[in-house]
């Protein structure tokens, strides 16, 4: 997704150097970046779902042997595997993969019917049965509105609460059609359910926090001049993007919620936009790849 686009934000152009994809996946973004950089290119990748590093490893395969190492964990922990100011470029590609979303025992799609799972590493204990089946409709509602941004948060919460009474809440598809009998389509392209779904993964990862710890993280690792590339899938992710980039490229800081022009006292910036506004996918992209719709592209450089 993107993948011209990244490759140029994150300005390759044939060199070498050390490279990160904190958002592994099936390795297609990762493959680019070492075909680009050959043959001096070295990359570490990083993913949370052991499934995705299996198949990484088989893509990338011998036919990078010994340019690439892969780790199993979240990527803001990515400090842990590497010193600082040691990368010439990361990327984080968020959201969810496509094979998590077509795979029905994964839980991330109300399009399969599956266990209302949506773990991105299926080492932790909390799924989104155990949150929907376990808080209350007040907890349910907070959650659906603010990882969800979703109008009809408490009256889909307080249905919830009325269907656990008479049987517990277990299938990807008994959540949907919950949702969608207390907000019926209407004719809407999405599907009423798009935003609780987004909410639970959102809760279930822990991806606020995730995101917030990552960026610091890899803006900690980049050289001078290295470059810091964000694909981000939906408002409060690039929300979150934006707002990180505009405080590490400001050349003040301020104390408090309010930005007051007399109270601000200079600092030395850490990192510029490559440009203000989001790069978008290209016609053809869409064409051939319609989850692309709601992607967008973000890149950072870190200042001297």
């Amino acid at each position: 997704m993107l993948l011209a686009e990244v490759l140029e934000g994150l300005a390759l152009h044939g060199a070498p150097g050390l490279w990160v994809d904190g958002t592994l996946g099936r390795a297609g973004h990762a493959e680019a970046i070492l075909e680009r950089t050959a043959p001096g290119g070295r990359l570490v990748g990083i993913d949370r779902d052991e499934d995705a590093l299996l198949a990484a490893g088989e893509r990338l395969g011998r036919r990078f042997a010994g340019r690439y190492e892969l780790h199993r964990g979240n990527f803001s922990e990515m400090t842990a595997w590497l010193p600082p100011a040691s990368c010439d470029g990361v990327l984080l590609d968020l959201g969810v993969s496509s094979p998590q979303l077509d795979t029905a025992e994964r839980g991330f799609s109300f399009l399969r019917d599956g266990p209302l799972d949506m773990r991105m590493d299926r080492r932790q204990p909390l799924t989104a049965e155990g949150l929907v089946n376990s808080l209350g409709a007040t907890e349910l509602a907070d959650i659906f509105w603010k990882f969800g941004e979703e109008p009809a948060s408490r009256r889909i919460a307080r249905a919830i609460e009325a269907e656990r009474r008479v049987r517990p809440i277990r299938t990807t598809a008994q959540l949907a059609s919950l949702v969608e009998r207390v907000c019926p389509r209407g004719g809407r392209r999405a599907h009423p359910a798009t935003r609780v779904f987004q909410a639970l993964r959102i809760v279930v990862n822990d991806e606020g926090r995730s995101l917030s710890s990552g960026l610091a993280a890899a803006c900690s690792l980049l050289k001078p001049g290295g470059r810091l590339a964000v694909i981000t899938f939906h408002s409060l992710e690039d929300r979150a993007v934006k707002d990180f980039g505009n405080e590490r490229s400001r050349d003040y800081v301020f104390d408090g919620p309010v930005d007051v022009p007399e109270l601000r006292r200079p600092k030395v910036p850490e990192l510029r936009w490559l440009r203000r506004k989001a790069t978008m996918p290209s016609e053809a992209e869409l064409e051939s790849n319609p989850r692309a719709r709601s992607a967008q592209l973000r890149v950072l450089e870190k200042l001297p």
